[in-house]
């Protein structure tokens, strides 16, 4: 299975600090170029992934000191705890769809092919982009892309939606730009159409509840000195990200003792969010969005 080269694979990996003997997880696992780079460092250490993605599984790596799991990283306590893992070392997420579920049509996440509307990451799973688009109330659809897309013209755009799927049901990506196509500004076309997409993708889901489940475990799970390393695609992910680095909580408020002191589990490791250069970008475009977070716990 072709997948796509990792976006500021090297920072991510230096930014784990890896103890040869230590405890890793790499809760995205897509293609494997984090673990097959962390299995590297690897001394008698272990590493854990996870990937609800069944696609993903056909990429598992070899060895002793590697196993993949095949669930949401929300249920990331429960599965470690499984597996007699109680503290880890270090974590690693690459948030968002990976460049292989965007390229494959009939998954329904890109807005350059045409396909069903799906969007499901666990193909398994009950609900999909169809059902959404079909099925959802006016209201509701409004407010999935005010919040997860952040369009002020979002009660326009379910309005539509929903006076299209009336006259016949909306089972394509072609057909649901076809609907929305004439609401989208002409120069900001292509990113209109995938801020839309990215809110029914997150609905289908379930992807900021799930971020916030996996953060506050890993927090919790890490060892002192152990490292969370956090790369986001959209400022929903990284707004989360980051209140949790530098608050200390996903709401974004500080709380401090009596006093005075800040009341949060990690320090920041860097304190400049880090970001991609031209060259990387121009490898792959991807990158142009990427933030990379690092905090370390202590």
């Amino acid at each position: 299975m072709e997948y796509h080269n990792p976006v500021l694979l090297n920072e991510c990996i230096q930014g784990l600090a890896i103890k040869p003997t230590g405890i890793y997880v790499d809760v995205t696992f897509g293609g494997g170029g984090h673990s097959k780079l962390i299995l590297k460092n690897l001394d008698r250490g272990k590493l854990y992934a996870f990937d609800q993605d069944k696609n993903a599984h056909e990429n598992a790596l070899s060895g002793d000191g590697f196993k993949l799991i095949n669930a949401n990283f929300r249920h990331l306590k429960n599965f470690l705890r499984m597996e007699g893992v109680r503290k880890i070392d270090g974590l690693l997420a690459d948030l968002g769809v990976s460049s292989h579920q965007f390229d494959v049509a009939e998954r329904g996440f890109s807005t350059r092919f045409d396909g069903e509307l799906d969007m499901r990451m666990n193909t398994n799973s009950p609900l999909s982009a169809k059902q959404v688009v079909n099925e959802y109330g006016q209201q509701d659809l409004a407010n999935i892309l005010f919040k997860y897309a952040e369009l002020r013209n979002s009660r326009a755009i379910a309005r539509e939606i929903v006076n299209a799927r009336e006259i016949e049901t909306i089972v394509t990506t072609n057909q649901l730009i076809d609907v929305v196509g004439h609401m989208v500004p002409e120069k900001n076309r292509n990113q209109f159409l995938a801020r839309i997409f990215q809110a029914i993708r997150i609905e289908v889901n379930d992807e900021m509840k799930a971020l916030e489940e996996m953060l506050l475990d890993a927090v919790d799970m890490l060892n002192e000195g152990g490292r969370l390393v956090v790369m986001s695609y959209h400022s929903l992910e990284d707004r989360m990200v980051k209140n949790l680095m530098k608050k200390g909580n996903i709401e974004g408020v500080l709380e401090k003792d009596f006093f005075g002191n800040p009341i949060k589990d990690l320090k920041e490791v860097t304190r400049k969010v880090i970001v991609a250069n031209k060259e990387q970008i121009m490898e792959n475009t991807r990158a142009r969005s990427a933030k990379l977070r690092i905090a370390e716990k202590g």
